[in-house]
């Protein structure tokens, strides 16, 4: 039995039928069924039937796969830079465990990519090699300097692989910290490499292309439709993932994408007002203060509980889902305005996915606005909380930030666009 048969196997009463593959551990089969998904198949008490031999050359096609990724240098082509933090489109599937886990650096997606091959020059770099659940700030911070040093370089785009759980939280981050000549995209994929729906190849190849244009902001390129045609181009602090794990999971809040790439034709598209290449001169303010907290009100919440707990927390800053035009039970106003008055900076945003925090329409409102919430108007919750991290650490009214657009966050007017 090797690797290239195609096998029979029975465990467990389960029987699973495809093409033999190498395995990452002797205690375990992997077997690829006809559907293109793998299994990992535990060796003990496994029955093993080889119905046909070397039905498939895995090593000739390993070796097809890695001459295809080659990248040769050409001075016609713009340089990418390739940063590598982790999560699904840097993934493979652990067959100990059955489970996606990270493993690849960003050569490794080249390989994995051979698409990418002609498109750009390429420079691949790590930053982390974690699933984005567990990013941090400090991450965050990490990667804002390595996407310095890497245009600093000489880079004429740069594409950060992260995670999708987390992406809109990371690009938000930078969104902030860093003034850019040239476009930073952000792109992942919701599907690993190893299933025939995965959408990283497709999420690659569009970002690099975004990462060429001339829109010198942070985006987010993923799939806009569950098809495979256009990636949708999301500025990075209106951004949502709003899928756990459709093609399509991420939006634009409040209006349509800032663009998209035509996977196709590559053509490269926008809908509205961008920074354009060159225009800002490179800049890095990676000061974050962790000291701030994101609280969702929600009918029935303990409010002496919850008071206590924030009082003992000593927050510099509290970014509040209010229900609604941003309101909390008339309990909890004098909470916050205890807050308020030991300094910490509260601000009020809304649960609501489209419209904006308006709090004179309702007594709840005026209250909490004597109180000294200040209205982040219609920024997305984890974006105000970021952005709250990096005002208090960067701006001497880190209040008044929170009431205008920094990086595209806030937008001047709510209105229907679908």
């Amino acid at each position: 039995m090797n690797a290239g048969d195609r096998v029979r196997v029975e465990r467990a009463g389960v029987t699973n039928e495809g093409v033999l593959m190498p395995s990452s551990t002797p205690d375990h089969l992997v077997v690829k069924l006809d559907g293109g998904y793998n299994v990992g198949i535990d060796r003990d008490d496994a029955d093993v039937e080889v119905l046909e031999t070397d039905v498939y050359d895995v090593e000739d096609a390993q070796t097809d796969d890695s001459s295809a990724s080659e990248i040769e240098f050409d001075d016609d082509l713009p340089t990418v830079s390739l940063i590598s933090t982790g999560g699904t489109i840097a993934s493979t599937v652990d067959y100990r465990t059955g489970a996606v886990t990270a493993q690849f650096d960003a050569e490794d997606v080249l390989r994995a990519v051979p698409d990418l091959a002609g498109r750009a020059n390429y420079r691949g770099r790590v930053v982390a090699n974690i699933l984005s659940e567990n990013a941090t700030p400090d991450v965050w911070r990490d990667l804002a300097e390595a996407v310095r040093e890497e245009i600093e370089a000489g880079a004429d785009g740069v594409v950060v692989m992260h995670g999708t759980d987390t992406m809109q939280f990371s690009a938000s981050a930078l969104s902030f910290m860093l003034d850019t000549p040239v476009p930073v995209v952000f792109t992942g994929s919701q599907r690993s490499a190893d299933r025939p729906s995965s959408d990283n190849v497709m999420n690659a190849v569009c970002a690099v292309e975004a990462a060429k244009s001339d829109c010198a902001e942070v985006l987010v390129c993923m799939h806009a439709t569950e098809s495979d045609d256009v990636c949708a181009l999301h500025r990075g602090t209106r951004v949502r993932k709003n899928h756990t794990s459709r093609r399509d999971a991420f939006e634009t809040v409040g209006a349509e994408p800032l663009g998209e790439v035509d996977y196709e034709s590559e053509e490269v598209r926008f809908r509205r007002e961008y920074a354009e290449r060159g225009e800002a001169d490179l800049s890095l303010s990676p000061e974050l203060d962790g000291d701030v907290d994101l609280l969702k009100f929600t009918p029935g919440m303990d409010v002496d509980r919850y008071g206590e707990f924030l009082k003992d927390s000593e927050l510099d800053g509290l970014v509040i889902e209010g229900t609604g035009l941003g309101h909390v039970h008339t309990d909890f106003i004098p909470v916050i305005a205890d807050l308020v008055d030991d300094g910490v900076v509260v601000a009020m945003t809304s649960q609501c996915l489209r419209g904006r925090v308006c709090d004179r329409v309702y007594d709840t409102g005026r209250d909490l606005l004597d109180a000294g919430v200040v209205e982040a108007g219609d920024t997305l919750p984890g974006t105000a909380k970021v952005k709250l991290m990096w005002a208090l650490s960067n701006l001497e009214d880190p209040a008044e930030a929170m009431t205008r657009s920094l990086a595209g966050e806030l937008q001047q007017r709510s209105v229907p666009w679908e």
